[in-house]
């Protein structure tokens, strides 16, 4: 009777025990574990982390991080930490913490404007991912890179066509010069490529000049007439004579694009660079800038006229006029040096 009652006891105990490692698993697994009042907190997981600094940079959102380290344990997780952009939820127990952070990396809307330069490029993209803007600018100067796919230090800019664009966060540097050039491939498409062949143009020349174009005016409705005026002047051999040809030249000259100019001046005029169109017949060796696709789909679809010149508009500020002949022309810029010289810009 005795030995009857010391087995139900330890039967009980065990009972008692295996209940209890049960109930520590369940709320371990499935209590909400989450210590913010936002709805949802990012974690940023850099490359090479070790479960240790993934642990130290989720403790300040956790409740208790021994259920957690127990889980992590348990699902393997300690073995297999991955880069990442990763999303928390408020109420969010271990074991949806833990499937997150191993399966659910968030990509990041990776956007980019019309910059000058491949150096300017790198910092803008390194604020967005992972990579940083030493690491991109090799990537992006790479002569291996440029030499595979024809481009060359006038015509680097070319592949970078600005838009928004999807990514991991933790993308190598590699790997965002990589899936935008394909991107850039992808742009041209053969409808692309049949029309920069009707105007007689390459893929490369018609990004060259919409980039003049884009410098030439912010406004997407006019860009098709300007796109327009540039092809009438190569059809008739003429000289592009694009003010934003001869800063870009200057700038590339001085290495220093945040040079500000507003106003070009007649000895700008002489400087011997292949950039300027006021010296160099045709279009430049490569691109002044990134530009938009408005841009570039202005000078694949241009407005056909008879307009060889334009001038900023002074009454209509941003708008150009437009002029047939030299002698109209000569009217409208005299207007628009008037003016200039009233508001006493010299550079």
């Amino acid at each position: 009777m005795y030995l009857k009652k010391i087995l139900l006891a330890v039967v009980f105990l065990g009972l008692l025990v295996v209940g209890g490692a049960a109930y520590f698993i369940y709320n371990a697994l499935f209590s909400p574990n989450t210590s913010f009042e936002k709805e949802e907190v990012i974690v940023y997981i850099p490359t090479g982390s070790t479960y240790s600094e993934v642990r130290g940079l989720i403790t300040p959102y956790l409740k208790n991080t021994t259920s957690f380290e127990a889980v992590a344990r348990r699902k393997k997780y300690v073995d297999y930490v991955k880069a990442g952009r990763y999303r928390i939820s408020r109420g969010m127990n271990n074991n949806e913490i833990i499937n997150s952070l191993r399966s659910k990396n968030l990509p990041v809307q990776v956007s980019f404007n019309n910059q000058e330069s491949l150096a300017d490029l790198a910092g803008r993209i390194s604020t967005q991912i992972e990579a940083d803007s030493l690491s991109l600018l090799a990537a992006f100067e790479d002569d291996a890179f440029l030499t595979e796919h024809g481009f060359d230090s006038n015509t680097y800019l070319v592949p970078y066509i600005p838009n928004t664009y999807e990514f991991f966060w933790n993308t190598s540097a590699q790997g965002f010069r990589d899936k935008i050039f394909k991107e850039y491939q992808k742009f041209w498409n053969e409808e692309r490529i049949k029309k920069a062949n009707d105007i007689g143009l390459s893929p490369v020349e018609v990004i060259s000049l919409a980039s003049i174009v884009q410098k030439e005016t912010a406004k997407v409705e006019e860009r098709q007439r300007v796109a327009g005026v540039y092809l009438n002047r190569l059809k008739r051999g003429m000289l592009l004579q694009a003010d934003p040809t001869v800063i870009y030249a200057i700038k590339r000259e001085s290495g220093n694009f945040d040079t500000i100019i507003k106003r070009v001046l007649y000895r700008d005029l002489e400087l011997d660079s292949p950039y300027n169109t006021y010296k160099y017949e045709g279009i430049p060796p490569g691109p002044i800038a990134m530009p938009d696709i408005s841009a570039v789909e202005a000078v694949l679809n241009p407005e056909k006229h008879n307009y060889y010149y334009f001038v900023a508009d002074v009454e209509n500020f941003g708008y150009h006029i437009f002029a047939k002949n030299l002698a109209q022309h000569n009217r409208n810029k005299a207007q628009y040096v008037r003016w200039i010289n009233e508001q006493n810009v010299n550079r």
